[in-house]
């Protein structure tokens, strides 16, 4: 069976949003390389409408191993109120999202790796249907954003198990996770 992999930027202090303020003096050819292989190592992307909207802008119009894989693999974008996605190879997924990700799941092919840590992901954890977090802790307050902006909001709870701890060059740490779901 198919795994979710959500691979997340965050700052020291929970930011995930703006990363113009704090993330991209951080990319460097290491980054780029473990970036890469995540994707490569995917059969497929789910993301939000955000999420999917930034980078069919972004990728659609670069060339290059990363963006010839993404481009080309199958896109699952969650979205109530997008008409039509352009994107080459997207699906957009506007029923419901669990039984969807279950079905996706289930299907041959590689994992499904998911960026960033929005309200599709969050529901995914809570469900019991997100199978890793990898966490890429940059070495930098944001001080920037509100609660909004934040990897996890109020009332919101997970436990997850460590599964592995990678230091960078540049200082930011890749904590990889496994969601531990409680017996329902």
């Amino acid at each position: 069976m198919r795994r979710v992999i959500n691979s997340t930027f965050v700052s020291l202090d929970g930011v995930i949003n703006h990363m113009e303020a704090w993330h991209f003096k951080y990319v460097d050819g290491e980054t780029d390389r473990i970036a890469t292989e995540q994707l490569l190592a995917s059969g497929a992307m789910l993301m939000g409408r955000g999420t999917y909207e930034g980078y069919a802008n972004a990728w659609s119009k670069r060339d290059g191993t990363y963006a010839e894989k993404i481009n080309s693999m199958p896109k699952y974008v969650v979205s109530s109120t997008l008409d039509k996605a352009e994107w080459t190879n997207s699906q957009i997924i506007d029923g419901d999202l669990l039984e969807e990700v279950i079905r996706l799941k289930k299907e041959p092919g590689g994992d499904i790796l998911m960026h960033g840590f929005g309200p599709v992901a969050r529901t995914l954890l809570k469900y019991g249907l997100l199978d890793e977090l990898h966490l890429w802790v940059h070495p930098a307050f944001a001080g920037v954003g509100t609660t909004a902006d934040m990897l996890f909001g109020q009332g919101e709870s997970a436990e997850l198990r460590l599964l592995d701890t990678r230091v960078l060059d540049s200082g930011v740490v890749i904590l990889s996770y496994q969601p531990v779901v409680p017996a329902v």
